[in-house]
């Protein structure tokens, strides 16, 4: 079940978006031209992004303006991004950070 906003008072409709779909720890994630990964995940219900370096602690979006660091996330080709600010891509495969 989606908690996305379907028709913002500032965005406007989010209709007529094409649907994509990418994996979060190998779960298929509907998402729209244009979501971030953070925006989609959230849309879907995940709020565990990665869990804390020293404490194992599930960390999420806290900022979601690319200030702070806790929404980081992997993709496949092993780089390290923050997920608020990265755009989703078709077939992209996303994955939680452990410790």
């Amino acid at each position: 079940m989606s908690a996305r906003i379907e028709d913002h008072p500032v965005l406007g409709s989010l209709s007529n978006n094409t649907k994509l779909t990418f994996t979060f720890n190998h779960q298929t994630v509907e998402a729209l031209e244009g979501d971030t990964i953070a925006s989609a995940l959230l849309a879907e219900g995940y709020q565990e992004l990665r869990k804390h370096d020293v404490s194992g602690n599930g960390r999420g979006i806290y900022c979601n303006i690319g200030h702070c660091f806790e929404c980081r996330v992997q993709l496949e080709d092993r780089q390290v991004v923050r997920a608020c600010v990265t755009a989703v891509k078709d077939g992209m495969a996303v994955y939680s950070l452990r410790k």
